[in-house]
């Protein structure tokens, strides 16, 4: 696939570098009609069965720091998200992308979020970065990597900018945008941020 964006992940990444390293058997003629078993009456409540999974993710969607919701990787990044090569210019494409993204990732959207991961710098100001990327891992940088789509975030901060904090987690504080992001009709991303403040180094 080819996106303004993609190179640009390459560049920064270039630019700023890492510093790591058993018989079969017998048929049985069936005659006549099988027996059913009788329906046992049973006066417990009928309920859903719910997967880990989705209670696992409800339960981290309550975690918060201050205001700020803490939004993993782990649920930003818990599903696939088929990328199409060629540009969606109709509105009929765009609505079966929209569809991939999931509600409990949806329900981020312009909310304050907490997000974790490793900086990979895009623009710099005075020393100070006042856009980048927050990414799940160190792949892109160390091993040119090209991550899913879902496994960063584009930030534009929305102060004077933050310091470069290189191969060390860190967390990124504030209003995320979920949703497809289009450049030219190519799908360039799916989460933005209008960051506010940096927290860390942490553990992820």
């Amino acid at each position: 696939m080819k996106t303004p964006l993609l190179p640009l992940i390459a560049c920064a990444a270039f630019a700023f570098g890492c510093n790591k390293n058993e018989p079969a058997a017998p048929v049985v003629e069936v005659r006549g009609e099988a027996i059913q078993p009788l329906a046992m009456k049973t006066n417990a409540p009928v309920t859903n069965a719910v997967s880990p999974k989705a209670t696992n993710v409800a339960a981290k969607a309550e975690e918060k720091i201050g205001e700020y919701i803490v939004a993993g990787f782990d649920r930003l990044a818990s599903f696939n998200y088929d990328v199409p090569d060629a540009p969606a210019t109709n509105a009929t494409k765009q609505a079966e992308l929209k569809a991939q993204i999931p509600v409990p990732v949806k329900s981020l959207d312009k909310r304050k979020v907490a997000v974790k991961g490793y900086m990979l710098p895009l623009k710099v100001e005075g020393g100070l970065i006042t856009e980048l990327l927050i990414m799940r891992d160190q792949s892109m940088c160390c091993y040119g990597t090209v991550p899913k789509i879902n496994e960063w975030v584009s930030v534009k901060m929305v102060g004077k900018g933050v310091k470069p904090v290189m191969d060390e987690p860190i967390t990124i504080f504030g209003t995320l945008k979920v949703g497809e992001v289009f450049e030219n009709g190519y799908l360039v991303g799916l989460y933005e941020m209008d960051g506010e403040r940096l927290g860390g180094p942490i553990d992820l």
